[in-house]
Parts: C-alpha cells; structure tokens; sequence
C-alpha cells in the first residue's frame, strides 16, 4: 500500500506540474490579441481604444478573423435564411468585415439600446457621448437642454427588450452600416416644475418600436460602433 499511495502521488504531483505549465503557454497574452467584449467598458471614445475613464461604451461584439468562406457564412446563413436579401447584405458586409457575427451583434446591439434610452432619460450626456455619432448626440443633448430649461424631469424604467432583428445591412465606402428593429417595454413620465405628470404614464407599460442604424469604421482599430439614426415606428 505505502508503494501505491508513493506511485499515487507522484503521478498527481505530475499531472498537477504539467497542467501549471500549459496554462502558463496558453494563457499567455502577447498584447496582441483583441479586447474581450465588455459591454460596460469604461473607455472614453475620444481619447482612442486604449484610453480608459468612467465612461461607459458598448462594443458590439466581433469574431476572430475566420479564413475559411463557409464558416464566415455559417453563422449568417443560421442567423438568416440562404437567398434572402437580409443573407444576401450580411455576406456582403461579412466579406468586408470577416470578424463580423450577426447574432452576437444583436446581444450588444440590445446592451446599447438601454443604456441610450436610459441615459437619454436621466440627462447623461457623458453616456450618450460615447454611443451616439455627432449629429445624433446634439439632437439628444438639445432635446435634454430644452427639459433642463423648462424644468422638466423624466423618470423611466426599462422593463425590457421583447425582440430585435436586423433589417438591413450595408458597406458605404469603409463604412458598415447595420440598422435593427427593436421593440421595448418602457415605464416613462414626464414631470414638470410642480411634479405633475405632462407626458407619458407612471403606472403603465408602454410598448416602443424603434429602428435604429449603428455605424463602424472597418478601418479603424476601434472595435465600438455608434447609433448614427433613430426612428420611431410608434
């Protein structure tokens, strides 16, 4: 018995010494690799991909470049049917931009959606900042500023996302351009100076269509993409 438990544990000290080494190799970053999807990185868009600060951005997920044509297609073709004009435009976009994954791009897609209606909704204009393109933000930040100067405050709640799809992609130029439908559940009122209810309904869940259009670079280094128009189907 003492030979056995001996040979017993040298071999666990073995297998123990070896899996240390392998997860040395293979956890090993080379600064390299591209930044793990974090929907709540606080990173500050204008100061590059590699600047952080207590802002919050959404980086609408991106695969590893795939090299072989039908396993890029393979997730397209899963997410939309072969010979649609939607499988038509998400192969074309994919062959622009082969870290593309559109199912992986609605789950962050969904992430961005609230944190704009919610921060929207609150008056965050550092929030909104890093999701919204230029022109979107100064309607946002214009429609907060005339709140702010009527004295007017919005309290939401965000219920949830009953669906989003993508309905239609494209590449502009080195732009890829991705616009989503999405239906929401929303409490939502408007105050005003007195505290009362002047739009909206504190008790009700409302239910909001929207279409909006997300925008990326395929040049640049920065994996984030930004609300470039919003349109209500309400």
């Amino acid at each position: 018995m003492g030979s056995f438990d001996f040979i017993t544990f040298f071999f666990l000290i073995a297998a123990v010494v070896i899996f240390l080494q392998l997860r040395s190799v293979l956890g090993r970053r080379t600064g390299s690799e591209r930044p793990p999807f974090d929907p709540y990185s606080p990173r500050d868009m204008s100061q590059g991909p590699e600047k952080a600060d207590n802002g919050k951005v959404v980086q609408l997920p991106r695969r590893d470049n795939v090299e072989d044509d039908s396993a890029r297609y393979a997730a397209i073709d899963a997410f939309a049917k072969v010979g649609t004009p939607l499988n038509d435009q998400l192969r074309s976009l994919t062959d622009a931009d082969t870290g593309f994954d559109p199912k992986e791009f609605v789950n962050g897609a969904k992430m961005a959606y609230e944190m704009i209606v919610m921060a929207f909704a609150d008056g965050d204009r550092k929030t909104l900042k890093n999701l919204l393109s230029r022109e979107v933000y100064e309607g946002f930040d214009a429609a907060i500023a005339e709140r702010e100067r009527k004295g007017e405050v919005v309290k939401s709640t965000f219920v949830g996302i009953e669906k989003a799809d993508i309905v239609h992609a494209e590449v502009k130029d080195s732009e890829e351009n991705i616009t989503v439908r999405i239906v929401s559940q929303l409490i939502s009122a408007t105050y005003d100076k007195q505290g009362a209810v002047i739009d909206g309904d504190a008790e009700s869940v409302a239910e909001v269509n929207d279409l909006w259009t997300f925008s990326r670079d395929i040049r640049s280094r920065d994996p984030n993409w930004k609300l470039i128009a919003t349109e209500s189907e309400n």
